[in-house]
């Protein structure tokens, strides 16, 4: 998709609101695929094929057919209504990303955070980046096939999520679905102070 609209304007024009917003979560938790499935434009990828180097840094265990990995972010954007743009950033799941995912938190309001059930623990050091920038965050529930199903309920003790924190189960491979935990956390940052308007 291009950047740009019909009329050549890259926002449209009752859009008064912008917000940043950054997509964190393990290593192939799905963090690109859902960058890619919801944004309206072609989103920058830093997609890279993985070398047996990075074989011997990151853990591949269960992770067959995982050959590509992100090296710095992705980026898209999506107008969620009619005065409300996000501009999303996928960061690395990898520990050794540290300072860059620090970077690419400057100037969020919020965030999605992914989890995969099959590695819960895995999202916690995402949890804790987001607390403590005193980011707000709604947890998005990646389905993958064979992935074992829990309740909500069970979701949130596992996570200790806060009773404020939305939690949304989607399939990030469905635009639909995968819409679903942004306008969770629109919905969650609007009912916090108001946020900074577009210029």
């Amino acid at each position: 998709m291009d950047s740009t609209n019909s009329d050549g304007q890259y926002l449209a024009p009752g859009v008064t609101t912008s917000v940043k917003l950054v997509v964190l979560g393990p290593f192939a938790v799905g963090k690109t695929t859902f960058v890619h499935s919801v944004s309206e434009i072609r989103p920058a990828s830093t997609e890279e094929q993985m070398t047996r180097a990075g074989e011997l840094v990151d853990d591949l265990n269960g992770l067959d057919g995982k050959d590509t990995t992100t090296v710095a972010m992705d980026f898209g954007r999506i107008t969620l209504t009619d005065d409300i743009v996000l501009y999303l950033f996928g960061a690395p799941g990898q520990p050794r990303f540290a300072s860059l995912i620090e970077g690419l938190m400057e100037g969020a309001l919020g965030g999605v955070i992914l989890v995969d059930t099959k590695r819960i623990t895995e999202s916690w050091d995402a949890m804790a980046r987001m607390e403590e920038a005193g980011l707000a965050y709604v947890i998005a529930v990646n389905h993958f096939a064979g992935s074992p199903r829990y309740s909500e309920s069970e979701l949130r003790t596992a996570l200790d999520l806060h009773p404020d924190t939305p939690l949304v189960i989607c399939d990030v491979r469905r635009r639909e679905s995968a819409k679903a935990p942004l306008i969770a956390l629109v919905s969650h940052l609007l009912s916090r102070p108001r946020l900074e308007p577009a210029t």
